[in-house]
């Protein structure tokens, strides 16, 4: 009843919330994508999206037809590796970055791990800036991270404003330096967060530095100062800090990076074989698939 292409071009569109990303994420047209999701509503005969020349949201349809296709989706991969005789298997070197602590990334693995056992699975939790230079020396396979401003390789998994966050009683001082609670660097964050407190002339300390986002959270909620993230996966505890003394910190993409792109791009050749390639276009695809589950925090327990 559903086709699988359309089915992926509405989960594009619903997790990016624009036509226009979700066509360069699939490599179509954006009439080619209006299309898809067109035909989509008149198999369901519900409006998935409203949408104007400013924003595009998922009707209360559109949320139920998330978990439809993803379920769909899944199934049909598991299908098509079934009769199609194909078994992943061998090691993949799988990167993401700390902003991902406390989502649904790890339900995501776990699914993958179930669909593909004879995968063995290797997890990198890092900086985004250290597993970009680790994707580029041939140390991991698949990254999933922020991009640097300006760079535009890598696939699209959604884009994000970052916010400055901290704790609900927190008060900046206007005739003191900004508290900055930040990763080290490489972390674009923190350049993030620097760059736009120089370019205005804003004073800044840093109050606290870890590598660990929970060492942060714990630094923010004791009220030392603000800190640069992502403005969907504010932490609980934590608020956004809406002051004027705070300049604009501008968006920010997730993307799904692959090793053959910096190889081919580096060298103009592939390293490798491919099993990790294989292994790491199905978790790739799977992350797309349920990219709208990155966006939301974990579900916790007590």
């Amino acid at each position: 009843m559903y086709d699988p292409g359309q089915l992926r071009t509405f989960l594009a569109v619903a997790q990016t919330l624009s036509f226009t990303q979700a066509a360069r994420r699939l490599g179509l047209r954006q009439s080619t994508v209006s299309q898809h999701v067109r035909r989509l509503e008149d198999a369901t005969g519900r409006p998935l999206f409203t949408r104007d020349t400013h924003s595009v949201e998922l009707t209360e349809d559109g949320e139920a037809m998330l978990g439809f296709a993803r379920s769909i989706l899944a199934a049909h991969d598991r299908a098509a590796a079934f009769f199609g005789g194909t078994r992943l298997r061998g090691r993949l070197r799988f990167g993401a970055s700390e902003d991902f602590v406390l989502t649904r990334l790890p339900e995501i693995l776990e699914s993958f791990r179930r669909d593909h056992p004879e995968v063995d699975l290797e997890l990198t939790v890092e900086l985004s800036g250290i597993l970009h230079e680790r994707l580029a020396a041939g140390l991991l396979d698949l990254v999933l991270a922020k991009r640097r401003p300006g760079d535009t390789h890598g696939r699209l998994v959604w884009q994000s404003s970052l916010a400055w966050i901290g704790a609900p009683r927190l008060r900046l001082d206007p005739d003191r330096p900004v508290p900055l609670i930040a990763f080290p660097p490489p972390a674009l964050t923190r350049a993030r967060a620097l760059e736009v407190l120089e370019a205005h002339g804003r004073p800044w300390r840093v109050a606290c530095t870890s590598a660990s986002l929970s060492g942060l959270i714990a630094a923010a909620r004791a009220g030392l100062g603000v800190m640069a993230h992502t403005r969907g996966l504010i932490p609980p505890g934590l608020v956004p800090v809406r002051t004027r003394l705070l300049p604009e910190l501008g968006e920010v993409d997730f993307v799904l990076l692959h090793a053959r792109d910096h190889a081919a791009r580096d060298h103009g050749r592939e390293r490798g074989g491919t099993a990790p390639r294989e292994a790491a276009d199905a978790l790739a695809a799977a992350i797309l698939a349920s990219g709208d589950r990155l966006q939301r925090p974990a579900v916790t327990e007590g």
